[in-house]
């Protein structure tokens, strides 16, 4: 699964994120679009009450491995199942991207939230602009595809969560620090060189990396990586 393999946009995320929520006092914690509870487990060794949604039951599975004694709800982030003002804080990491709409998660999100509560969110940047790769996934049956990514500038951010009343106390806007690939063409983080392309397979971008690495690392070098929200909804 995406999060429990060798990623560099969470190696670079999740430090920050952690970072805020530290600081943060402890109480009833949402990680909404929990995937297979990286921050669920963390909120929890801080000493949150942990409730996870998402909306993959796979991962949902992982989740709750993870964190036995959290409680987890299967159900979309526009549609969250949880009662108007009953957590003290949200964390949404990494799931935006997918979402063509962003208002819809920031209004349950303000609904959920206790006057006061904190919503940190993280999400991915686009490589070059509003530009986003696609990501290539399996189907239940086997089949590649691709899951939808869409861009989100941080202007649409502000203009989803300052009308419901949240405050902005910190954004972030990491930068890609490294190469993505060795001189031999292999992925900086687990040495595996990327596989070739199946002919009969959708596009897959990533594949040409290793056919070209210097214009690779070139490309990706400086590049925002993910943007870093921590908001603070009105008393």
């Amino acid at each position: 699964m995406y999060d429990e393999q060798p990623n560099q946009l969470l190696e670079i995320e999740q430090p920050i994120v952690r970072e805020i929520l530290d600081r943060l006092p402890i109480g009833v914690a949402l990680d909404a679009a929990c995937g297979t509870g990286r921050h669920a487990a963390y909120l929890a060794s801080l000493g949150h009450t942990v409730i996870g949604v998402d909306s993959s039951p796979g991962m949902l599975a992982r989740a709750r491995e993870k964190v036995p004694q959290g409680e987890f709800h299967e159900a979309d982030l526009p549609q969250l199942p949880l009662a108007d003002d009953s957590v003290d804080l949200v964390v949404c990491a990494i799931a935006l991207v997918h979402l063509a709409d962003i208002e819809g998660p920031f209004r349950e999100f303000a609904r959920v939230l206790r006057p006061g509560g904190h919503l940190v969110v993280s999400n991915q940047s686009g490589l070059i602009g509003d530009i986003i790769l696609p990501v290539l996934i399996e189907g239940p049956a086997g089949e590649l595809g691709y899951l939808p990514v869409y861009p989100h500038l941080a202007s649409d951010y502000l203009a989803a969560a300052l009308p419901l009343g949240f405050q902005v106390l910190r954004c972030e806007e990491p930068r890609v620090p490294s190469p993505i690939l060795d001189a031999e063409g292999r992925s900086i983080h687990d040495g595996e060189r990327l596989p070739p392309q199946d002919p009969d397979d959708p596009p897959y971008i990533w594949g040409l990396h290793a056919e070209a690495i210097d214009a690779t690392n070139a490309a990706w070098r400086g590049k925002l990586s993910s943007i870093i929200w921590h908001f603070q909804l009105a008393r």
